[in-house]
């Protein structure tokens, strides 16, 4: 059976190491078997092996083949859920920790880089959010909470300035977070699969999951072709779960995204962009994107239940000529979709099925150094019994939709969109 192959992406056209790994064959006895080889999969599966443990993850095709593969890039501390409605539910000193929690990750994501050589950049360091509408208040008092919550590297840009990086009358004032960065992320995601390995992790490709045993002291996960016998399994599956566990389907929204890299613009990108720091801005249905160094863009944006829509690249650039309709006649070089994991509470899903079972999913909206929090999470709970990953239990699996989930949050997706229009003309 031939192996996977990634679908065809400005990362996929750009891996630092492109080598399959085998499937699973036969019976393998393990303390832990986690289930997903993205991002979430794999800093659990490093977290637990530089602890000791001996890890095996299955993965159904290729290590972040899908969301972990195909995203924006961006790492910043924060969560998809604002702080003040955080803080409305669980209170300041459960929110404030909840941050940190986000914030420290993003060092230990570059010491991680660091240490085993994962060849992922471009890294550039600085990440921006406009605002979308007229309100340079609120933007102070965004970085007042910001400051309550010990965040800092965080600062005030006014208009003239962000529009002088920009080029665009779109975006008013905005922040720039210091510590934030963004990097070529099928390639983190492949580099920490070997550094898992170098630390005696076993990560199959291929190895689709197809029936679970969970009763019992010892749970078995199997394939076609094998079965992982585990003292404690970890589902790490989000947006690509199908129907595996029926409790974390019914509270997984798995909406397609999009990304689009546009052809080299040259000197047309000062037109636009004059900066290398990655941007978001405020609407709650909001674009993010970056310059590569080569002058294409590289641009996110959209929800979707359809994941493979017709003329993928028109509607992209479409949106591109919205922000900037000085670059119009510009073409797509490569648009691909992305399936993510959502949760209605806008949180990640953290937490204990059951003794034995963990779940480490729902990542999509949030940046990507909350996949390494997540991961050392389950990984302190399984090592030493640490409860920090409780701190997310007040948030949960709450009903998503089921099987009209995806359509649920289109239509939440069209009233988003619809919000940030009244936004913008109050």
């Amino acid at each position: 059976m031939p192996a996977p192959v990634y679908i065809d992406s400005h990362y996929a056209r750009t891996l630092s190491v492109d080598a399959p790994r085998r499937a699973l064959s036969g019976t393998v006895e393990t303390e832990i078997c986690v289930i997903g080889g993205g991002m979430a999969g794999l800093a659990t599966a490093l977290g637990l092996a530089e602890r000791g443990h001996k890890v095996v993850v299955l993965e159904a095709e290729r290590v972040g083949w899908g969301a972990s593969g195909r995203n924006g890039g961006m790492v910043g501390a924060g969560f998809s859920l604002g702080l003040s409605a955080i803080e409305r539910k669980v209170g300041r000193a459960h929110a404030k920790r909840l941050y940190q929690l986000s914030a420290d990750c993003i060092p230990l994501m570059r010491e991680r880089i660091e240490t085993y050589g994962i060849d992922c950049g471009p890294i550039v360091p600085g990440v921006y959010t406009a605002w979308w509408y007229d309100a340079p208040d609120e933007v102070r008092r965004h970085i007042d909470k910001m400051n309550e919550m010990d965040a800092t590297n965080i600062d005030f840009v006014p208009r003239q300035d962000l529009r002088e990086l920009y080029r665009t009358e779109r975006y008013y004032d905005g922040v720039y977070k210091e510590d934030g960065f963004h990097f070529h992320a099928l390639n983190f995601t492949i580099g920490t699969a070997a550094a898992a390995e170098s630390r005696g992790a076993i990560v199959y490709e291929g190895s689709r999951v197809t029936s679970l045993e969970l009763a019992g002291d010892i749970k078995r996960v199997r394939t076609a072709a094998g079965e992982v016998r585990a003292d404690q399994v970890v589902f790490c599956c989000s947006g690509y779960l199908g129907w595996l566990h029926p409790r974390l389907a019914l509270a997984t929204l798995p909406v397609a995204t999009y990304v689009v890299l546009t052809e080299p613009l040259g000197d047309r990108l000062a037109d636009a962009v004059r900066t290398e720091h990655g941007i978001s801005d405020t609407r709650l249905a909001n674009d993010y994107y970056r310059a590569l160094p080569d002058t294409r863009l590289f641009w996110g944006g959209r929800i979707s239940a359809v994941r493979r829509p017709a003329n993928l690249e028109a509607k992209m650039i479409s949106d591109i000529l919205r922000i900037y309709p000085q670059l119009q006649g510009i073409k797509a070089e490569v648009a691909w979709p992305g399936t993510m994991g959502y949760s209605v509470h806008k949180m990640p899903q953290i937490g204990q099925l059951s003794p034995g079972v963990w779940y480490n999913q729902g990542y999509g909206g949030h940046g990507m150094n909350t996949t390494t929090m997540g991961g050392e999470l389950i990984a302190k709970a399984i090592a030493a019994q640490d409860e920090e990953w409780r701190l997310f239990e007040p948030f949960g699996l709450p009903f998503a939709g089921g099987p009209v989930g995806p359509y649920v949050a289109q239509m939440v997706y069209w009233k988003y969109k619809l919000g940030d229009w009244w936004q913008a003309r109050r």
